[in-house]
């Protein structure tokens, strides 16, 4: 009698029912200090991410000096993806709508909506023709 393997028994988490589990795992600030193009961002960070951090626990908040170069905000995702937002001259109302975005998005690629390909229910008129369904022709 084969018995019950442990592998069977484990359960790997997923969003359901009773489940839900956050997508973005990391945010991560940089800007530069001398640059006026990431002024905005200056005081977004100065005033908001500290209440930013208090509301999502599950997210690892970093705020790291990028000198000489624009702001951006990279959002870490589960599934091992990256997204990048640039904040160049953002208010900082617009940084706020960025970064909900980033908390909001699953991190999966993004998918085109148009020309999806046709999938039918039912079998061609005609069916599937193969090579191998084909009658040789006689020598």
């Amino acid at each position: 009698m084969a018995g019950i393997l442990r592998a069977q028994l484990r359960s790997s988490p997923a969003n359901g029912h009773s489940v839900f589990l956050p997508q973005l795992r990391k945010l991560v600030f940089e800007y530069s200090e001398s640059w006026p193009s990431s002024a905005n961002t200056r005081t977004f960070i100065l005033n908001h991410v500290e209440q930013l951090a208090k509301a999502n626990p599950h997210v690892e908040v970093v705020v790291r000096p990028r000198h000489h170069r624009e702001p951006v905000v990279r959002g870490l995702y589960i599934n091992n993806r990256e997204k990048v937002i640039g904040l160049k001259e953002f208010e900082v109302t617009s940084i706020e709508k960025k970064v909900q975005l980033l908390l909001d998005s699953s991190g999966a690629k993004i998918k085109p909506l148009k020309r999806r390909t046709v999938e039918s229910t039912t079998e061609a008129v005609r069916g599937i023709w193969s090579g191998m369904h084909a009658e040789r022709p006689s020598l």
